[in-house]
């Protein structure tokens, strides 16, 4: 199982095969007391890519059951990230596929060469118990094979139009890992805010945030959520959105946007980053550099999106510097003097990029291993055949843009899309390693966040995990369901798919 590209640095201390044992002492269940209607292999999500079930079914003793490694395993107790997870396990808030699960009496064996798949192993596992009409804990005898269909499979959350609480953005990476989501994207910073407190300039969440001290996230703050986010296998992917969506940025550094001009005074107002400056380059070379250093991940998200040209249009400084450089008109070619500029900066951090697509669509020179990411609306099938034809690795989000709610089924249209129907050849598709579904901030904060997000984004988790021809509708919304039961009975209020009830309702903290 490859469970990341670039990703955790841990990859480099596990050992190579680890085993599990979860010891059952189980008791055979009677014939005709067995609930197969109610056995969960009709509610595992995402789908396994191999499960077999059988109708025998064992009853949990919880005065025996234990998790340990096996013998033959090259796990042990130096693996803290494990120890944790067998802890933790089977209480409200298990994190935790796998490569082999088996389920017979009296052991239950999960096999996976790295932490990582045992960790969703063992969420696999506590999928499959359910409970008789006493409560007891009942397992099918099941054997199941499993994979990542995508090796990235992210969730967008956006923390600037509206100031997300830590504990929000802890709950939802439960969910998260829950989903065999493995990557929180993390768009930190944008227009409105800039929550973000940097050691070393302090200035910007000082002045660019919400508040100074109540509407950001301390050093300390971004390396718990790092560390949370890794003990449940999800890479922290940052975003610092750059020339555009900057506003937030220039009340706390001076000069770092652009004047905009009304005929020929300056209006008051600033557009995007002035590209024109050195000084802009030597404030991006020191402020990546810290980036580089608070997020281990291996890339950084540049952004590179929406970039407004009118102000640069205005600004007379800026006119004479596209005429120096024999740009003309063409403000693109402006952006791209400074993006070309911005990817040096950060391959000097030794950091990977990722980007919007609109940096390939106006002729950056990439990296070849930068990640373009495909976002916009319409055509996208057109642009993620042009990108990979071009030879860089591609995430798609166009197609799962949940912060828009309409009537209905939602979930189904995310469910229905399929990440390599485009024109191209297998090549250009291995070149896909996944996508994101996107909340964006508008209208969402801590109050109602987490109920728009799930279990719609479990339609666009399932889709990048499960295979290719897992498309029925119909035993996805019987499984889904029992899934988002399965959520709200671990405390989280995700909102239904239709008229329905779960076992046990949400109870609101």
């Amino acid at each position: 199982m490859t469970e990341n590209f670039h990703g955790h640095m841990l990859d480099v201390l596990i050992p190579p095969k680890i085993i599990i044992l979860l010891i059952l002492h189980v008791l055979p269940v009677p014939l005709e007391t067995r609930f197969p209607a109610d056995a969960p292999q009709g509610s595992l999500w995402p789908l396994p890519q191999k499960v077999q079930t059988s109708e025998a079914s064992f009853k949990l003793s919880g005065s025996t059951f234990a998790i340990v490694d096996a013998k033959r395993s090259s796990a042990g107790p130096s693996c803290a990230l494990l120890q944790d997870a067998y802890t933790s396990a089977f209480t409200p808030q298990l994190f935790v596929s796998t490569d082999e699960l088996t389920v017979d009496q009296p052991h239950a064996v999960l096999k996976a060469p790295k932490v990582w798949g045992a960790l969703h192993g063992l969420e696999t596992f506590s999928q499959l118990l359910y409970e008789d009409e006493y409560g007891a804990k009942i397992i099918n005898a099941t054997s199941i094979s499993d994979f990542p269909r995508f090796a990235h499979r992210g969730i967008l959350l956006d923390t600037s139009r509206h100031f997300l609480p830590i504990s929000t953005i802890l709950a939802n990476l439960e969910v998260m890992a829950m989903n065999k989501i493995n990557v929180f994207h993390w768009h930190i910073v944008d227009d409105t805010s800039f929550p973000y407190q940097s050691r070393t300039f302090p200035q910007l969440s000082q002045k660019g945030a919400y508040h100074p001290y109540t509407h950001v996230y301390t050093p300390t703050d971004v390396k718990m959520v790092i560390e949370f986010a890794r003990l449940r296998g999800i890479r922290v992917i940052p975003e610092f959105d750059t020339p555009g969506h900057t506003q937030s940025w220039g009340k706390g550094q001076l000069d770092l946007l652009t004047p905009c001009f009304s005929s020929t005074k300056p209006s008051g107002t600033f557009g995007p980053v002035n590209p024109i400056l050195n000084t802009t380059y030597q404030f991006m070379t020191q402020f990546f550099k810290e980036v580089s250093t608070v997020f281990p991940d291996a890339y950084v998200h540049l952004g590179g999106d929406e970039v407004d040209f009118t102000c640069w249009k205005s600004n007379p400084d800026v006119q004479n510097f596209m005429d120096q450089q024999g740009f003309g008109q063409d403000y693109k070619k402006l952006e791209s003097f400074y993006i070309q500029r911005l990817l040096d900066i950060v391959t000097t951090t030794q950091k990977g990029y990722m980007i919007w697509q609109e940096v390939f669509d106006n002729g950056v020179k990439l990296k070849p291993d930068t990640v373009v990411h495909v976002w916009m609306g319409g055509k996208y099938n057109e642009e993620m055949s042009n990108v990979t034809a071009a030879g860089y690795t591609t995430i798609l989000s166009s197609p799962w843009y949940l912060d828009y709610i309409s009537y209905g089924q939602d979930w189904q249209k995310y469910y229905k899309v399929e990440p390599l129907n485009f024109k191209g050849t297998d090549e250009q598709k291995k070149l896909v390693i996944g996508g994101e579904a996107c909340l964006w901030g508008e209208y969402v904060d801590g109050t109602n966040l987490t109920p728009r997000l799930w279990p719609r984004a479990s339609a666009v988790a399932e889709r990048l995990w499960s295979a290719m021809n897992v498309t029925d509708l119909s035993d996805a919304f019987q499984r889904l369901s029992a899934h988002r039961c399965r959520m709200v009975e671990r405390g989280i209020p995700a909102e239904p798919l239709f008229s329905s009830y779960c076992p046990s309702e949400y109870k609101h903290l």
